[in-house]
């Protein structure tokens, strides 16, 4: 009698592990663990390594160059007026206002210090002429007193002119701010005149 042999059937083959997609995979063996930085990105970062000052001297010729860019940001704006760069005695909106309504104006101060300076030399030179001295003497004192006359009356204006233009706005020190930039030649005034004579504000 034959001996029953036990049949086993094979085992289903298993099926094989999907490949896993590169973004899930870990970082590479040896591998950085972050993407590579882009071109532009490690631009940037070179450029920054490069301004970083490493010893004294550079940290000296770093500060030097910061400096003379802002230098060079204040003088583009005296020019123009961009009050970011101003200086802070001439920032704000009540101070360009103030140099606005001293720009369309003509002022005996302008011209005051030229004119007494004419004066002081005429006087000198023509000395030994009798009346000369007196008549000088008479002009400075005329010339001073349409110098606080205009200087009254500007700074009268301009704090009027203000309240009613800018009434939440700090005035303190715009009419001293006026004058002296009123003594000042126009062609010489900084920041630059950006009206003209006689312009309506």
């Amino acid at each position: 009698m034959r001996s029953s042999v036990p049949v086993f059937r094979r085992a289903k083959t298993e099926t094989a592990p999907k490949p896993t997609p590169a973004a899930e995979r870990g970082p590479k063996e040896g591998g950085k663990g972050r993407p590579t930085p882009t071109r532009k990105e490690a631009e940037a970062a070179r450029k920054a390594g490069l301004k970083k000052p490493r010893t004294r001297r550079e940290a000296a010729a770093y500060r030097r160059e910061k400096a003379r860019a802002e230098r060079i940001k204040v003088q583009e704006a005296m020019k123009s007026g961009d009050d970011r760069y101003l200086p802070l005695a001439d920032k704000g909106k009540v101070r360009r206002f103030a140099r606005d309504y001293v720009d369309v104006r003509w002022s005996v101060m302008e011209y005051a210090l030229p004119v007494l300076l004419v004066f002081s030399f005429a006087g000198i030179l023509f000395s030994g002429i009798p009346w000369v001295p007196g008549a000088v003497n008479m002009l400075f004192l005329a010339i001073i007193l349409a110098i606080a006359l205009d200087w009254f009356l500007l700074t009268r204006g301009l704090r009027k002119a203000v309240t009613e233009r800018f009434p939440d706005e700090p005035t303190k020190g715009v009419g001293f701010y006026a004058v002296r930039r009123t003594m000042q030649m126009r062609r010489w005034r900084l920041p630059k005149p950006l009206v003209e004579r006689g312009q309506k504000l």
